[in-house]
């Protein structure tokens, strides 16, 4: 079953009396991709934290279905169903594979399937199953990013955001990562991906949003935008 949409209408945000996004509009479906690519600095990686309650709108408002979830803090809105994969991985190195992964279940709902959760996760990447007592710290590149996004699931999201998530990957991790991806929006599962990886998340996306300096400027299929001369003149600041 399809999760419930996440929906962004007018978000403004500011760092102090810094405006930084300036009414953002986008939609999530539960079982669909969808990218927001942009220059360095406009404003990506702060939509995606206040997506997650780490950062509050002064305008505008987030639902998840019927629900507004702006107003949560971030820990709440993972209990709602919206976890996040942040840029640069933020796991715990110290710690093992098996306990980055059961810190991604820290609430009660997920605590509860802790064994199922798990095995799903096992069954997305099978090589993180046979390293459950490595510590984190000792992965690969590739193999931290998948014990990013399984800690992620390990909270059961409806809806999961990914951060710049092909960083530093190798061709071959990276192409089976979007396979991944592809499975989870198989699952009912709606994925936001934001990053400077642009011709691979755009081929992944089915839908794609255009930020530049904190405005949405254009939307189209992933195809559509890719291929979008906007597009060139925004990353390349060609006239």
């Amino acid at each position: 079953m399809a999760a419930p949409p996440l929906s962004v209408r007018d978000l403004e945000v500011f760092y102090g009396e810094a405006q930084v996004l300036y009414r953002v509009s986008l939609e999530v479906s539960g079982g669909e991709i969808v990218a927001v690519v942009g220059p360095n600095g406009s404003g990506k990686s702060t939509l995606l934290r206040t997506i997650q309650g780490l950062l509050h709108p002064r305008r505008g408002e987030i639902r998840l279905g019927d629900e507004r979830i702006d107003g949560l803090a971030a820990h709440e809105v993972v209990g709602r169903g919206v976890a996040c994969i942040p840029e640069g991985r933020r796991l715990f190195l110290s710690m093992t594979v098996r306990e980055n992964l059961e810190v991604g279940a820290y609430l009660p709902a997920a605590r509860q399937r802790l064994a199922q959760n798990l095995g799903s996760v096992h069954t997305l990447f099978p090589i993180l199953q046979g390293k459950g007592k490595v510590l984190a710290a000792t992965l690969s590149g590739g193999e931290q990013q998948m014990l990013a996004v399984g800690r992620g699931l390990m909270a059961q999201p409806k809806v999961l955001l990914l951060d710049d998530p092909f960083m530093g990957l190798a061709p071959r991790t990276l192409a089976g990562l979007c396979d991944t991806l592809r499975a989870l929006c198989g699952q009912g599962i709606g994925i936001l991906i934001a990053g400077q990886h642009v011709r691979r998340i755009l081929t992944l996306a089915g839908r794609a949003y255009l930020l530049e300096q904190g405005r949405i400027t254009d939307e189209a299929t992933g195809s559509q935008l890719l291929h979008s001369p906007h597009l060139r003149r925004a990353l390349l600041n060609t006239a």
